[in-house]
């Protein structure tokens, strides 16, 4: 176990190409951003999506 430990940290540290602390802030920062654009896409097809709902059910009773 200690041994797989030791060797997989070996493989990060001398085998993985890491991205430089700029390419990683710009990653980070448009994740970020679709994130936040992604979830107020969301926010508002279920606002309109349950406008919908309801206005069906009000004109159905």
């Amino acid at each position: 176990m200690f041994e797989y430990i030791r060797d997989s940290f070996q493989e990060l540290k001398n085998n993985v190409n890491w991205p430089s602390w700029s390419a990683g802030y710009n990653l980070t920062v448009l994740v970020a951003l679709f994130s936040i654009i992604f979830s107020l896409v969301i926010w508002g097809v279920d606002t309109v999506f349950a406008g919908f709902v309801e206005t069906y059910f009000n004109w159905i009773k």
